[in-house]
């Protein structure tokens, strides 16, 4: 197989993988979850910050860090609005796309190992 047929066949796999999405959308839309009041402060300065400039052409990489900016910025908005300190943490109710998108960072910066511990 060479590589066009791979990517052919991961845009399919892309395409199943968003049918899956559609299905589960209506099922899960917010988790309960604590965060300490650090992280909860941080993500409350992201939503508070004001970014200006025009987004101009970025590298692959810059998209996706500017992404996780504006879902830390998103993360920071929920504990705005929702959020509810418990002694050193915050409680706050997430949309399911929040909590992915930080555990996707977490992923692919190696704090959470994808690889279960031997």
């Amino acid at each position: 197989m060479n590589e066009d047929q791979e990517y052919i066949r991961y845009r399919q796999d892309s395409v199943v993988l968003a049918e899956i999405g559609r299905f589960l959308g209506p099922q899960v839309t917010r988790l309960t979850v604590r965060l300490s009041r650090e992280l909860a402060q941080a993500a409350v300065a992201a939503w508070n910050r004001d970014e200006e400039g025009e987004v101009g052409e970025e590298t692959h990489e810059q998209v996706r860090l500017r992404d996780r900016a504006a879902s830390l910025a998103l993360i920071g908005l929920a504990v705005s609005d929702r959020g509810v300190a418990s002694g050193d943490e915050v409680v706050v109710e997430l949309d399911v796309t929040e909590v992915a998108a930080a555990l996707l960072a977490a992923y692919d910066e190696d704090i959470i190992p994808l690889e279960p511990p031997s």
